[in-house]
């Protein structure tokens, strides 16, 4: 157990014949009761803003320790946020591709459709225009053939 300066005050040192001078000794303990009590004061003021500082530490390592919690949590969001972003791009893409391929695909039908209307049509064209020359072809004939002349003679019974 340390000596405390009342242990310092009270000790008292045997007589001897040739000893050290008492009042010599008295005022050097006296010093030395000063000295350690302001020692013991500095000590425990040293303690007390040991103990201060040490809670700030605590606390500044609490903030630190949640920030650093709160960083590794918001890194962690960013990285779900950008891992669902990817996602739906990448489905946004696929629905894209698909719908362009559906459209290319109706286009196509609708074209190769068109197509074959086309071509039927150019032949129905075709077989209408061959009918029509061929019924205009006779009419020439009928009216280049000499049996008009024949006719005549019962044209003017009828008008008359």
């Amino acid at each position: 157990m340390p000596l405390t300066p009342l242990d310092i005050h009270n000790k008292e040192f045997g007589r001897s014949f040739r000893g050290y001078d008492e009042d010599q000794v008295n005022e050097f303990l006296d010093q030395i009761i000063k000295d350690y009590e302001a020692l013991i004061r500095e000590n425990k003021d040293l303690q007390s803003q040991v103990m201060s500082l040490q809670e700030r530490v605590d606390h500044f390592t609490n903030i630190e320790d949640t920030l650093s919690r709160t960083i590794v949590v918001a890194q962690e969001t960013a990285d779900e946020v950008k891992s669902n972003a990817k996602k739906e791009a990448q489905l946004v893409l696929k629905e894209a591709e698909k719908n362009a391929d559906r459209i290319i695909n109706e286009s196509l039908a609708k074209s190769r459709k068109i197509a074959m209307e086309m071509e039927e049509l150019k032949k129905q064209a075709s077989i209408y225009r061959t009918r029509f020359r061929s019924l205009i072809e006779a009419q020439l004939e009928l009216l280049k053939d000499d049996g008009w002349h024949t006719l005549e003679p019962v044209i003017q019974e009828i008008e008359a």
